[in-house]
């Protein structure tokens, strides 16, 4: 990245792709991530949503792809600064693990609640309508 700030659109969003591609490339917990967004994807065309289901699901799925890309840098960063172990470098790695960790249970309770809404069951009334 170029040290000067002042910096095309272009640019801007060049380096962004680029990062983006960095992101995703070589990162396993992105392709599982990715994978569980595909089959949310189809399961609500399946189900038919709703728009208002639509907006929480894509919310939540980007939530976590944006929360493992953070995570990703974070790893990066942590690697260029040094190679032998850390406990503080360990910790930020942790947390930012953890991170990734409360997004996607976030996602998968209200995907759960959101498709098995779409199938007929209430899970706070005890069980089908």
């Amino acid at each position: 990245m170029s040290s000067n700030s002042r910096q095309s659109w272009s640019q801007k969003f060049r380096h962004a792709f680029r990062g983006l591609k960095q992101g995703v490339r070589g990162q396993s917990s992105f392709f599982v991530h990715f994978f569980a967004a595909a089959a949310v994807i189809v399961a609500g065309v399946v189900l038919r949503c709703d728009r208002a289901d639509w907006y929480a699901l894509l919310l939540c799925v980007t939530i976590v792809l944006a929360a493992e890309m953070f995570n990703s840098a974070l790893e990066s960063l942590a690697r260029a600064l040094r190679r032998d172990y850390d406990p503080h470098i360990a910790d930020a790695l942790d947390i930012g693990s953890g991170t990734v960790l409360v997004a996607a249970i976030g996602a998968a309770v209200v995907g759960t609640l959101i498709l098995l809404g779409r199938l007929g069951f209430n899970p706070f009334s005890g069980g089908p309508p």
